[in-house]
């Protein structure tokens, strides 16, 4: 009795951290990104980016399937995301185009890191809804992310644009419906 209970504690606590796992998992593939991204390997950086996301989805789902949700791992996951999907987009951006720009393409890749570390921690202070109130940092860096695939096919000065303009809307107070 006394082994079987100690075991269904473990089982319990195990799964209690398969959240937290995924959401390293998605930190770490953020890191490797940023690293391919140093290297000017753009498409294995935008491929890492991708699987992080696809890591940040299952962290949640895993934490509400496992009825793990905590303090902690919200803050895990915002740290994680930061990395994911407001510096390794932000620096593949830059890498690709906004470099060009000089100073004012430093600012604005700056300026959306800052954006996204402002929704975050907005996020992290305030009562869950079935609303989000600015556009995730997920979906903001999924989209500067695939705008690698349009870089030979638009003009420069719209990378900036979309840039600033995600930024903003990050840190607006627009509501998104939760998925």
């Amino acid at each position: 009795m006394f082994l079987l209970h100690q075991l269904d504690h473990t089982v319990k606590k195990l799964k209690g951290q398969i959240a937290n796992a995924l959401t390293l998992l998605n930190l770490g593939l953020g890191a490797f990104a940023i690293m391919f991204i140093l290297q000017n390997e753009l498409r294995l950086g935008l491929l890492f980016i991708t699987i992080a996301a696809l890591t940040d989805r299952l962290d949640g789902a895993a934490a509400r399937r496992f009825n793990s949700t905590s303090e902690f791992g919200k803050q895990l996951d915002s740290l994680s995301d930061i990395i994911s999907f407001g510096v390794a987009p932000a620096f593949l951006l830059y890498q690709a185009i906004l470099f060009n720009f000089g100073l004012p393409g430093m600012f604005v890749t700056i300026f959306f890191i800052a954006c996204g570390a402002i929704r975050l921690a907005r996020f992290n202070i305030t009562e869950s809804t079935g609303f989000f109130v600015g556009l995730p940092i997920t979906a903001a860096g999924c989209i500067l992310t695939f705008q690698l695939l349009l870089v030979s096919y638009l003009a420069p000065f719209y990378f900036m644009i979309i840039t600033f303009v995600l930024a903003i809307m990050m840190i607006s107070t627009i509501s998104v419906r939760k998925m």
